[in-house]
């Protein structure tokens, strides 16, 4: 069981830096929130990004004691060691299950994942979340054998450790609750009764803080229809290793409970993202490790045959030689949403002193966090109080008659914009930005770096 663990601390430790990039979600958990006075963290939390609280909380210890190490490392490597954690704990699953071979294939297949690989290596809280959700899930499949009521206590403690650092890891349970035979139900209830109570007051305060999410927009045909593909797939390798000679513990089966973690919690976000958009694919991280136990699973229930051992060795060969490609490419600055050093090089090339400097949106500020001298020189112009100052992740800006006034007596504007197709905001500062820069300016040049635009405008005539 050690060799998918080991698999997934070299995939994990290869490439982590990813070239120096940082991305504007680990930009924000390491400046706007991490590095906080906890006194500031505190004040910032109850206003907003509540749900990410509790990781922030322990990156800014983390720091705190790893003060002068480098600090992509410090932000990367908790994720790495939770996947790895993960991967381990998977294969012990997998053992438990469907037997030895099951859970070594099981422990592999979640390693080599591409989004289990790219989370593996992002300063977010989803691989550990995923991890701690693995781990109940074995401590369930343990509980429900041995009818042990510490374990059940442990496993309580799991899952509210993994609700609190993101609240939708409590959606495990619908799994779980399909999985459990009627023996154990009642402890089960007692337990995922505590976790709801638990991280319920979470739930409530992030509902109140609904602009953190109001990007995600409603799931599209391609997100609908990749999980729709991949419940197929999960459900002819359910019927592929499915043995009724297996080992059943109390009636825990393997293709229940993996079905149940990779189909019904982003069934659940996707319904109701069709009312209200929060479906995104890493919220529901853990569901992956349903994956990779019906492979394993389906993998082991193969003949033995030396004929058949050499077709599947020639198979998982060409698997990887597929995979490899996606490997690769999620080691390069390419792979990331956007890039915080870059797009802060290209505002500081574009601007020159005096110049006014606009996010659109306002969020996008969160590109210059990581190096605030990028700014020098610079007029911020919609901006009213920092980050730190107003107890916010990006600032707060001036009322939009402000912006237009102050943006009126600028030469020279840098916007820093998403890349082109984008929603565009609504709100009355966004929309002020955009039409002042359409009325009393001419675009002079564009520079389109990795997840962004940054765009220098002037008076008419002096491009």
């Amino acid at each position: 069981m050690y060799a998918p663990a080991l698999l997934s601390l070299a995939l994990g430790l290869w490439g982590v830096r990813r070239g120096g990039t940082l991305r504007r979600d680990e930009a924000g958990c390491r400046r706007a929130m991490a590095r906080r006075s906890l006194p500031d963290l505190w004040s910032t939390l109850a206003d907003a990004d509540a749900v990410h609280g509790l990781y922030y909380l322990l990156m800014h210890l983390l720091f705190e004691v790893t003060c002068g190490l480098d600090p992509l490392l410090v932000l990367r490597l908790p994720s790495v060691l939770a996947t790895v954690a993960a991967t381990g704990t998977l294969a012990l699953l997998g053992h438990r299950l469907a037997g030895p071979r099951a859970g070594l294939l099981a422990g592999s297949v979640f390693a080599l994942l591409p989004q289990v690989q790219r989370y593996a290596q992002e300063g977010r809280s989803y691989a550990i979340v995923c991890a701690l959700v693995v781990w109940a899930t074995y401590l369930l499949v343990r509980a429900v054998a041995r009818r042990d009521g510490r374990i059940w206590v442990a496993y309580t403690a799991v899952l509210v450790a993994a609700g609190l650092l993101h609240e939708f890891a409590v959606l495990a349970i619908t799994a779980h609750a399909v999985a459990v035979p009627r023996g154990a139900r009642r402890a089960w209830a007692g337990a995922a009764a505590v976790v709801l109570v638990t991280v319920a007051p979470l739930a409530v305060l992030s509902t109140r803080q609904s602009d953190q999410v109001s990007w995600i927009g409603r799931p599209g045909a391609g997100a609908l229809a990749g999980f729709a593909g991949t419940a197929v797939l999960a459900l002819a390798c359910a019927a592929i290793g499915r043995n009724p000679t297996s080992r059943v513990l109390r009636g825990v089966r393997l293709p229940v409970l993996a079905l149940g973690l990779l189909v019904l919690p982003a069934l659940l976000l996707l319904l109701v993202s069709l009312v209200t958009p929060l479906y995104v694919d890493r919220y529901v991280l853990y569901g992956q490790s349903g994956t990779a136990l019906l492979t394993g699973a389906a993998l082991a229930r193969l003949p033995r045959a030396r004929r058949t051992r050499t077709a599947v060795l020639t198979c998982a060969g060409a698997a990887v030689l597929a995979l490899l490609p996606v490997t690769l490419h999620l080691r390069t600055p390419q792979s990331r949403v956007d890039d915080v050093g870059a797009i802060a090089r290209a505002v500081a090339e574009a601007g020159a002193p005096g110049d006014g400097v606009l996010y659109q949106p306002a969020r996008r500020r969160v590109w210059s966090l990581p190096d605030p001298g990028a700014l020098r020189g610079l007029r911020d112009l919609a901006l009213d109080r920092a980050p730190a100052a107003s107890h916010t992740l990006y600032g707060t800006e001036v009322p939009a008659p402000v912006v237009r006034a102050r943006m009126i007596t600028a030469t020279r504007i840098v916007a820093v914009s998403d890349p082109a197709g984008q929603p565009l905001d609504a709100t009355p500062g966004e929309i002020v930005k955009r039409r002042v820069l359409a009325t009393c300016f001419e675009k002079c040049g564009t520079r389109r770096v990795q997840g962004a635009r940054v765009t220098v405008y002037a008076r008419p005539g002096t491009c």
